[in-house]
């Protein structure tokens, strides 16, 4: 599991703090993922990428008719303090309104879910119980859990209801070479053909995320090309389990250059707008400032909206600091908060991840 390491931190620290990333163990998965067939797109999925839908498939949790406006779910001295505590000696000024997603000084031009709505996703491999919350339960436990996860941010910010959706690890970071040399074991073809599935008929969303190993991005990217064709699916990109020859996914930290990240964003805008798809999503992960450089060259596009999501976990107080630091700070679209129900103190609430600015659009449980 990812270590809460900040903006910033010195190289020297991060073996100590590093115990294996954000996701798994690498080398303590509960059984290897199934290798991922080289076999043609079921016929469902030959049909959704033959006649590719232009109009979006998901549908936001409503909520109640009682749910009241999110400002209304905080009291004076809560508004008051709300900058102060995740600033940390930094600027106390909120940058947006409260429950405002864009940052500060960007825009949307994209027709993308996260225009009107928030999502929120369950994260993890079906074959694990320890890279998170998505290998803990049957598929149809884990959308009823997901569902009521969701439906708690449509009650809290009703003005800008919750999408529910699944964030599966397509690519999953290795510490033993395997067969291809490349330290990443790709997620069976029949697992992600059954979180599609699951994702079409309950109107969620599915992102796809790739960890990389010594694979560059635009392999992985292109390799669920066919997944990313149907029209409710979208992609996430592990930073940090990129290493180079010499390195190991879980022993060294790893590192992406932001025009790499950037070539992955504009072949999914492309993708989206030549095969006549809704507009896409992707997520970039991140803990650590120094993971990712030349990150000014990452943003989105008329066709993609971006989201940069905050990894760490552990105490809540630095989780918030974690969060204005590279994201608040660092502005590039949308920002993202990950909550681990068994590693942060305390899970945070809610409403408490709300709070943050600019407001997560895109929160992920593991």
């Amino acid at each position: 599991m990812k270590k809460l390491i900040m903006a910033g931190a010195s190289l020297a620290v991060i073996p100590a703090l590093l115990l294996a990333g954000c996701s798994q163990d690498a080398t303590s998965q509960d059984q290897e993922p199934k290798s991922k067939e080289k076999s043609e797109v079921s016929s469902d999925e030959q049909a959704a990428t033959s006649e590719p839908a232009s109009q979006p498939s998901y549908q936001a949790i409503k909520p109640s008719e009682a749910a009241q406006p999110l400002k209304s779910h905080y009291t004076e001295t809560q508004l008051a303090e709300m900058p102060i505590t995740e600033a940390h000696g930094d600027d106390t000024e909120r940058s947006v309104p409260l429950g405002q997603t864009l940052e500060k000084g960007t825009e949307d031009g994209t027709e993308g879910p996260l225009q009107k709505n928030r999502i929120v996703s369950y994260y993890g491999h079906p074959d694990s119980t320890s890279m998170g919350i998505l290998g803990e339960y049957s598929p149809e436990e884990l959308m009823e859990k997901l569902k009521d996860q969701t439906k708690a941010y449509s009650e809290l910010d009703p003005d800008r209801p919750a999408i529910p959706a699944i964030e599966l690890i397509a690519t999953v970071a290795q510490r033993n070479p395997g067969e291809d040399g490349l330290y990443m074991h790709a997620t069976a073809d029949e697992d992600i053909e059954k979180y599609a599935k699951l994702a079409e008929e309950n109107d969620a969303l599915l992102i796809l995320d790739v960890q990389l190993g010594q694979d560059n991005i635009m392999n992985q990217v292109k390799s669920l090309e066919k997944y990313l064709k149907l029209p409710y699916v979208h992609l996430a990109i592990d930073t940090e389990f990129h290493v180079k020859e010499g390195q190991v996914p879980g022993e060294d930290l790893g590192h992406v250059d932001g025009e790499n990240v950037q070539e992955a964003i504009d072949y999914v805008s492309n993708l989206a707008s030549e095969s006549g798809l809704p507009d896409k999503v992707v997520v970039v992960h991140q803990f650590a400032d120094i993971i990712i450089n030349n990150k000014e060259a990452i943003h989105p596009t008329e066709n993609v909206e971006v989201v940069l999501n905050n990894d760490g976990h552990g105490i809540a107080a630095l989780k918030r600091s974690g969060y204005h630091q590279l994201v608040h700070n660092q502005p590039i679209q949308y920002g993202g908060f990950k909550v681990f129900y068994q590693k942060d103190e305390p899970v945070m609430t809610p409403e408490e991840v709300l709070e943050l600015d600019p407001a997560p659009a895109f929160v992920n449980y593991q």
